[in-house]
């Protein structure tokens, strides 16, 4: 498995396939229990900046999820997955994996091994094997919101 670090922008013109794995918009309501709970904590303190606080923390919370969501790409003949990177052609047999195959791709009898990509908002994912025999890695499970489009993309830069 290889990693990128600062590498440059892919040609958005060779680019296959592009996500982002931002939550959805549930978790972002359910984020909003900061404002009163800060709120809560500081009314005590100083009553006139407690719901001001809440709110910025709430952003701040907000902004860094978005700011930390892995993205998955196909560009260029290679799978990038957040940080990792792995050429298309050294990837083997793909499986879609819906909500329960990904509980249970990711359960007890997982390879310690593998690379996992995965986030909890996104219940849908890809299965890949690893057929390069110098990489430690036997499978890629990497969640998506569009496993049938990645898979197809995978597979045309296989084939390219």
């Amino acid at each position: 498995m290889e990693h990128m670090t600062g590498a440059p922008s892919p040609d958005v013109s060779t680019r296959t396939y592009r996500e982002r794995l931002i939550p959805g918009i549930g978790l972002f309501i359910a984020l909003l229990l900061l404002i009163p709970a800060v709120a809560l904590v500081l009314t005590p303190l100083n009553a006139t900046i407690a719901l001001p606080t809440g709110i910025i923390v709430y952003l701040i919370a907000a902004v860094t999820l978005l700011l930390l969501s892995p993205t998955v790409m196909v560009v260029g003949g290679r799978l990038i997955a957040d940080r990792a990177t792995i050429p298309a052609d050294q990837l083997g047999e793909i499986e879609l994996l819906g909500a329960e195959g990904l509980r249970a791709a990711i359960g007890p009898g997982i390879d310690a091994r593998s690379y996992l990509l995965v986030r909890g908002w996104i219940h849908s994912a890809l299965r890949i094997e690893n057929i390069d025999p110098a990489d430690p890695a036997p499978v890629w499970i990497i969640t998506t919101r569009h496993p049938q489009r990645l898979a197809e993309a995978i597979e045309a830069a296989r084939g390219a």
